[in-house]
């Protein structure tokens, strides 16, 4: 697997499809919701986060 490189919404989005398709949910629903945190639109990243359904882990400060 090559290496990732993260800069970019797009970049989480595409490593997220990534781990989705070699059964990783989790770590792709965490990195769907980074993808989703650095997208301006509100309506673009509620169908990121609509893509990978899975619960959220994160815990919030």
């Amino acid at each position: 697997m090559p290496l990732l490189t993260f800069n970019t919404a797009a970049d989480y989005l595409d490593a997220a499809r990534q781990m989705a398709v070699t059964g990783r949910t989790t770590l792709a629903r965490l990195l769907a919701e980074e993808a989703a945190d650095r997208t301006q639109e509100p309506a673009a990243a509620a169908r990121i986060l609509a893509e990978f359904p899975a619960p959220s882990l994160r815990q919030e400060d």
